[in-house]
């Protein structure tokens, strides 16, 4: 394993984590690319001007799940399913799918031939050198790492040595920033007047070429009230940031020794009031700023009552949460809360410059209007960031999602 000094020096230079917000020099060029069930659009985004400018449309296989960048940022792997999210009806479709990248437009378009998954996968990502894809699966939890064969196609599944330990209900993968471990976020699941709790985790593997061997499960309490859902590294220090989506926490934890030190460093809150819940909440997608001194949260409700023969909703926080990081012990401090204005902001993803946050909205629902209903529609709302960290919102673009829904999106430089 590696010392502390190794892994922060490796953090800090080339092999970097290839993220969608990793890079504090403005690209010449960004794609956003989102979807809508298996459509996935691309957008130029103007930075100066806070703007998305619609190109191009591709058709995935089924609806898209996740997507992630090949190291080179010429290459995009989709994963993508027709089951439903959660543990809604089962379908028959999954898929990995390569998109090449034009490097001077951002458009996509097919390349090779989608290898199939064997149920739903819900998140990827590519280790740090993009040789391997690693892919998430929630229902049954599971882990598995397929090659990236020399044409940048995804190819066979990695033979694994044992039994890998998922959990229950895995919703996201990550490889360290030194690529010698792997992180399996499990979510598990919220107990009801009719089922008991199923206990979360994170998984921690030692990971080596593509081969995963079982090293550490993180489960404070035994994994009760603990659900975690998503994580993400500092640029340059040995902190890692993960939501806890069933408490609405941010929770802080470091890297000592070359592993994950299982105690809990800073625990903080993602809601404005915690205290006041009208309906379910749930911490969603979480981002270090590309200059290491910010962090960004999401927080969701969608929950609704019936309002003469219509559902509308009930109330709660959809908001993006800003902290504060100091820069000497990686403590967060929140110091902004930010209505979205709209309903369940699922993912966000901040610019490779720093300067512009996108946050995307899943579905339309419908809201009291004064004495009235209106429906406020799925989309995309885009934030200025200033030096401060703090957020200035600017517009909404409003997407018609008919049946399905938007459920990625995420910004490559070019």
């Amino acid at each position: 394993m590696l010392d502390r000094r190794t892994f922060l020096s490796l953090v800090a230079g080339s092999v970097a984590a290839p993220r969608f917000a990793s890079a504090q020099t403005a690209p010449r060029t960004i794609a956003l690319y989102a979807n809508v069930g298996p459509d996935l659009t691309h957008y130029d985004v103007d930075v100066v001007g806070a703007a998305l400018i619609k190109r191009s449309t591709v058709t995935l296989p089924a609806g898209v799940q996740y997507a992630w960048p090949h190291a080179s940022k010429r290459y995009l792997y989709v994963a993508t399913s027709s089951s439903a999210s959660g543990y809604g009806p089962v379908g028959t479709e999954h898929h990995i799918t390569a998109l090449r990248i034009d490097p001077a437009s951002g458009a996509l378009t097919p390349h090779g031939e989608p290898i199939r998954l064997p149920t739903r996968p819900i998140h990827l990502s590519t280790d740090i050198p993009s040789e391997n894809i690693l892919v998430a699966f929630n229902n049954p939890s599971a882990l598995r790492v397929y090659r990236i064969n020399s044409d940048f196609t995804p190819g066979e599944e990695v033979r694994q040595p044992g039994p890998v330990d998922a959990g229950i209900y895995a919703h996201q993968v990550r490889v360290t920033p030194d690529n010698r471990l792997a992180i399996l976020v499990t979510r598990g699941n919220e107990g009801t007047p009719t089922r008991i709790e199923d206990p979360g985790a994170v998984k921690v593997f030692d990971y080596r070429n593509g081969v995963l061997t079982n090293e550490l499960s993180i489960a404070p309490n035994g994994g009760k009230a603990f659900g975690p859902r998503h994580l993400d590294f500092h640029p340059t220090r040995p902190w890692i940031y993960l939501s806890i989506e069933t408490q609405n926490k941010m929770y802080t934890y470091t890297m000592e020794g070359g592993t994950i030190d299982p105690e809990i460093a800073f625990r903080a809150e993602t809601l404005a009031d915690p205290k006041t819940i009208t309906s379910r909440q749930a911490a969603s997608t979480v981002h270090v700023h590309p200059n290491g001194r910010f962090l960004y949260g999401a927080n969701r409700a969608q929950g609704t009552i019936e309002i003469d023969g219509t559902q509308v909703f009930k109330g709660g926080e959809n908001s993006i949460v800003v902290y504060a990081i100091n820069q000497s012990t990686g403590e967060p401090t929140v110091i902004q809360h930010i209505d979205t204005r709209a309903i369940h902001p699922r993912t966000f993803h901040i610019d490779p410059g720093g300067r512009l946050l996108v946050a995307q909205h899943n579905l339309p629902v419908n809201v009291r209007d004064g004495g009235g209903i209106r429906t406020v529609p799925a989309g995309l709302s885009v934030f200025r960031i200033g030096d401060d960290g703090r957020l200035t919102y600017v517009r909404k673009y409003d997407i018609d999602v008919g049946d399905t829904t938007m459920f990625w999106m995420g910004m490559v430089p070019l």
